[in-house]
């Protein structure tokens, strides 16, 4: 395929444009944003080349040369989404409050664009913007006296507690949207259910939860609380 190299590459080590010869008709923050966009209105199943190649105006083979491979233009749309974040200049010196500041940005930045869920991973984790949010999360941990492998480690777990968490969000808006009737109607016949078996008496650890605290669940709080649990275990 044209553009596709010979060996493994990573497209940041790739010259984006040669030294000499005519201007490139698109940049890499082009496309990436023209896929992002078409991403963010029909999911990543709407991502291809030859749709990439449309929202620009050229042809599938010619964009080949910008981005040889179709894992090269996700790693593209991840670094510019990473862009998005808005860090502040210096960490507070709050450790824990940065990093859950951090968190919240992370959790509305996966909620903006829904598909990014299905695409993190350690391959695109050390893209330009991604290693700009990286240092500046490891700056917020300056003053816990870890090594820096455990750092990198604290941070792992709580992009995972986000992702995990957006994506269990979305899953369930995307059930609750695909249902034939409310969602409200959904939960009533559920609780029903579920106060039926309980009060069966076969399960009395469960009736002793649900009777502990009947109202409804703060998904905002639990977050919080699985952020807090997650830095907790590094204290020393």
């Amino acid at each position: 395929m044209a553009g596709r190299p010979a060996e493994p590459e990573v497209i940041w080590a790739r010259p984006e444009r040669a030294g000499r010869g005519p201007r490139p008709a698109f940049s890499r923050a082009d496309i990436a944003a023209a896929a992002v966009r078409l991403a963010d209105a029909g999911g990543l199943e709407s991502v291809s080349m030859r749709h990439v190649a449309g929202e620009l105006g050229c042809g599938t083979m010619s964009l080949y040369n910008y981005v040889p491979r179709k894992e090269d233009l996700y790693e593209l749309m991840m670094d510019a989404v990473a862009g998005e974040y808005a860090l502040p200049e210096h960490p507070s010196g709050d450790w824990r409050a940065d990093m859950i500041a951090l968190a919240h940005r992370a959790r509305a930045m996966m909620r903006h664009h829904p598909w990014t869920s299905r695409l993190m991973s350690s391959a695109y984790g050390f893209s330009p913007n991604a290693m700009r949010f990286l240092e500046y999360s490891l700056a917020c941990l300056d003053p816990l006296d870890l090594r820096y492998g455990e750092k990198m480690e604290l941070v792992a777990l709580v992009n995972g507690v986000v992702t995990t968490y957006v994506a269990n969000e979305l899953q369930t808006a995307e059930r609750t949207r695909s249902l034939p009737w409310s969602a409200e109607q959904e939960h009533a016949v559920r609780i029903a259910y579920l106060g039926r078996e309980i009060s069966s008496g076969r399960y009395p650890r469960l009736a002793a939860a649900f009777l502990e605290d009947s109202g409804p669940i703060d998904l905002d709080a639990v977050f919080d609380r699985a952020l807090c649990r997650v830095l907790d275990s590094f204290v020393q």
